[in-house]
């Protein structure tokens, strides 16, 4: 054993950290404070206009035609074999029913009622991430989750709309923090019960939101990372309340599952919930490269002091990967340019000559220049990879994430909105790589939120209807 274990003053037991993690535990309590100022004003900036967006916009915007016929379904309805047939839109039914809850529960309007949910979804999040934080072995790595997800591009527009995304972020990130924290303690003491609900949580995270099956594998990779560390008594009991947990979590995938015969509602499978648009199984060998294109770019803005940490012996080499990177996505744009901010930025960029190949072409070598030198970092430092059951988790759900989309079927673009869902993942690689917040970091965050600020309320003149 490398690794000593006794009881906390508060009476959970702990495990004494390996060198490698006792680094990583100051050089991030140091930013704790700093990271729980900037999400408490990231939350609050994003409730305010949230708020204030639900008060005065009454018509729906965005997504919000497509996903009231569902919400109204479960409102009127209930949860039943039926229902869950009938739906109409690709995600499970679990964001569906979450704000079908808030229509019932108010009962008044229902485009703001289910509004009011989302907002609560993400205001749970806040609290119960703040508190779990508080018990976990690395706190500011889950403060840096939560702080990447309140600063995404599209996180006011999920709070404020119909979009699934908020509940589904509940539930993942939760059972996420829950699982983990439990998991990797080194006895079963206190521990057994929260991996059970963080698997619960997880496994109905995936019925909000289907990507979040990347979680599952992740999980069970973990898992097996971990045992080796487990306390002797502990290696029979141990494994199997694991497996149950990963059980627990796979049961709502399987009902759903067996109600759908698909990962896609019957509707958007065949073809027949939307003219011309149809989501399914089915190969697709371009969208895992979209994808993994969209998590490095975001990953841009939040590690941002890592593009300054290239070593000289490999920042040629860098250099010229990148330059190749940027001009290949450049010959491949209108492949790679997805529905989002990005393809809005490029387009305008077209009115001048070449514009649009030459700010698509830089922008995709800052991605992949961004993702070299986390990739090295990673590599310095993958003694605290191995020592932190979080940030092990985060990059396999990254990986996963990515994997899983060789599997989407069907004509639905890869909206870069749907990295949302990993944001809290990519927080924690961000965050523990590089847990400085100088100045540049901080505009670079703030940048993001008025991002996320213009993409909400830019739809106020927006009357669109959607039948």
């Amino acid at each position: 054993m490398t690794e000593a274990s006794g009881i906390r003053s508060d009476g959970l037991p702990f495990v004494a950290a390996t060198p490698q993690v006792q680094d990583l535990q100051m050089e991030g309590s140091a930013w704790s404070r700093g990271y729980v100022k900037l999400v408490i004003i990231a939350l609050a900036l994003n409730a305010i206009s949230a708020t204030l967006f639900i008060c005065f916009v009454n018509h729906p915007v965005y997504d919000d035609g497509y996903n009231i016929s569902d919400v109204q379904s479960y409102a009127h309805k209930g949860l039943s074999v039926a229902t869950v047939l009938s739906q109409r839109n690709p995600p499970g039914p679990a964001s569906f029913l979450w704000m079908a809850a808030g229509v019932r529960l108010l009962g008044g309007e229902v485009l703001r009622d289910a509004r009011i949910a989302n907002l609560l979804s993400w205001l749970l999040l806040f609290v119960g991430m703040l508190f779990g934080a508080r018990y976990g072995s690395f706190p500011q790595i889950w403060y840096g989750a939560l702080l990447a997800a309140f600063v995404f591009p599209h996180s006011v527009m999920a709070t404020a709309t119909l979009l699934t995304e908020g509940p589904a972020l509940l539930f993942a990130t939760l059972g996420a923090l829950a699982w983990i924290e439990s998991a990797s303690r080194p006895t079963a003491a206190g521990s057994s019960l929260f991996l059970l609900m963080g698997g619960l949580s997880m496994g109905i995270a995936v019925s909000c939101r289907q990507y979040y099956l990347a979680l599952l594998p992740a999980a069970a990779l973990v898992a097996l990372f971990e045992s080796r560390r487990q306390d002797t008594k502990e290696r029979f009991y141990r494994p199997l309340v694991i497996i149950l947990s990963l059980a627990i979590a796979s049961a709502p995938v399987i009902l759903l599952l067996m109600v759908w015969r698909n990962i896609s509602s019957p509707g958007m499978s065949t073809g027949t919930s939307y003219d011309g648009w149809q989501a399914g199984v089915g190969l697709n060998v371009f969208r895992p490269i979209v994808a993994a294109f969209y998590s490095c770019l975001y990953l841009v803005p939040l590690t941002f002091p890592v593009l300054w940490r290239v070593r000289s012996v490999a920042r040629r080499s860098a250099l010229l990967v990148a330059l190749l990177g940027g001009l290949v996505a450049a010959c491949l744009r209108s492949s790679l340019l997805q529905p989002g901010p990005l393809h809005a930025l490029v387009k305008a960029a077209s009115r001048l000559p070449a514009g649009e190949f030459i700010l698509f072409g830089f922008i995709a070598g800052l991605t992949v220049y961004n993702a070299i030198a986390v990739g090295l970092l990673l590599w310095e430092r993958r003694a605290v990879v191995r020592s932190c059951p979080a940030l092990l988790f985060a990059l396999l759900t990254g990986l996963f994430f990515v994997a899983e989309q060789l599997g989407v079927g069907g004509n639905l673009p890869m909206y870069d909105r749907y990295i949302l869902q990993i944001a809290p993942f990519l927080g924690i690689i961000a965050f523990s790589l590089t847990p400085q917040l100088p100045s540049a970091r901080l505009v670079a965050l703030a940048a993001m939120t008025v991002l996320s600020q213009v993409m909400l309320w830019q739809h106020v003149f927006d009357v669109q209807k959607y039948y």
